[in-house]
């Protein structure tokens, strides 16, 4: 699957990664719903980051189409939100 991180790129990743990516999620979203900003500014760098080391990233000439789009790392609580699907950033895991 392709991942676009917002303001650096994309990544090539394999759906059977997601499970892994899903737990980071999971501790963003209680993060979110609790108001704990620190805490998730923490969590979504660490789910960045493991996208970054799980990912093998693109050209950055590459225009392939995204099947998902992550916050830049700067992203604020409300930008997160917005991007938010019916179970968190990660789809479930197949």
């Amino acid at each position: 699957m392709i991942v676009r991180i917002m303001g650096e790129g994309q990544v090539t990743l394999a759906e059977s990664r997601l499970a892994e990516l899903n737990e980071l999620d999971e501790e963003l979203l209680a993060e979110m719903e609790n108001g704990d900003g620190p805490g998730f500014r923490a969590t979504l760098q660490a789910l960045l980051a493991r996208v970054r080391d799980l990912g093998e990233p693109l050209p950055d000439d590459s225009l392939e189409p995204s099947d998902l789009i992550l916050p830049s790392p700067e992203a604020t609580l409300e930008e997160v939100q917005d991007l938010l699907q019916e179970n968190g950033l990660i789809p479930e895991a197949p």
